[in-house]
């Protein structure tokens, strides 16, 4: 494998912002793609505000700011990821979603180019097989926010090749990242154990239990988490939190991995949490109310 230099990122959400910011800042040439030039926009807007937060917090300097955003580029086009070395997925966890993004991304991209997905849950060997180099297919899961968290799950697909592992490791190395290493089983090992708990959260508020404001208190104040378990759902967007609990329901076929009704009914009522200001707490006033 040559010298990876540009990094292509598809998917101008939080999850693709953040790597195209954590990539860029690590010197490699970035190309952000998205079907839609608003998300592209809104995109940059972000990653500039959140290097000028690094800068502020004197985590970087102004001059390495300016040379990370410099190094972006944005475009509506997949032909755009022609140079790329490594190209990353970070579209909606939908299997049927990503399996067409790279359909449509083969016929653009270098025959040693080296594809990625940030899935959170889905199966990395079946993403790879749909694709024409499964050796060269990897998962690498970025937390959420990707330029503060420090964890990128590595997953490999039953074909994946030592060399591309490698590849991948060096470049989320390089990135500031640690790593761990994770089986491709549904929602690998951050997910597997952590959205089970926040959907056991909501079957505790569904089943009366307790309130919003009490669940995420205790789990506070009881178990030292940053975020109560409600609040963290709607950080993450209750529609991933729905998609990976279907992911484990399907994969596992245990009923311990239900997906609570009223995280269902959430979703369909689209109080996706903050990207909707509305999920267990509304978020359009100056501070956040249970909506239950």
């Amino acid at each position: 494998m040559s010298q990876i230099t540009t990094v292509g990122v598809i998917g101008a959400g939080q999850m693709g912002n953040g790597i195209a910011h954590v990539a860029a800042l690590a010197g490699y040439n970035v190309v952000l793609s998205d079907i839609s030039q608003e998300s592209l926009d809104k995109a940059l807007k972000t990653i500039e505000k959140n290097l000028g937060r690094q800068v502020s917090k004197a985590l970087i300097t102004d001059q390495e700011s300016k040379d990370a955003f410099a190094k972006i580029t944005i475009s509506t086009d997949l032909a755009a990821m022609k140079d790329a070395d490594i190209i990353i997925e970070a579209a909606s966890e939908n299997i049927e979603i990503k399996k067409a993004i790279f359909k449509n991304l083969l016929q653009h991209i270098k025959p040693e180019a080296i594809l990625a997905s940030n899935t959170s849950s889905i199966s990395i060997t079946r993403l790879g097989a749909s694709t024409d180099r499964p050796e060269k297919f990897i998962g690498l899961h970025f937390m959420n926010p990707v330029p503060v968290m420090k964890l990128v799950e590595i997953i490999r697909g039953l074909a994946t090749d030592e060399t591309t592992y490698a590849a991948a490791l060096e470049v989320v190395t390089r990135m500031g990242k640690i790593t761990t290493n994770a089986e491709d089983f549904p929602a690998f090992i951050v997910n597997r154990i952590l959205v089970p708990m926040i959907n056991e959260a909501i079957y505790t508020l569904y089943e009366g239990v307790g309130t919003v404001e009490s669940i995420d208190k205790g789990m506070r104040m009881g178990a030292n988490h940053p975020m109560g378990p409600l609040e963290l759902g709607d950080f993450i967007g209750l529609d991933t939190v729905l998609a990976i609990m279907q992911v484990l329901n399907e994969g596992l076929a245990d009923t311990k991995y239900r997906p609570c009704p009223l995280l269902v009914k959430y979703v369909e009522a689209g109080w996706l949490g903050r990207k909707t200001n509305r999920g267990f707490y509304d978020y359009r006033g100056e501070t956040p109310v249970p909506t239950r």
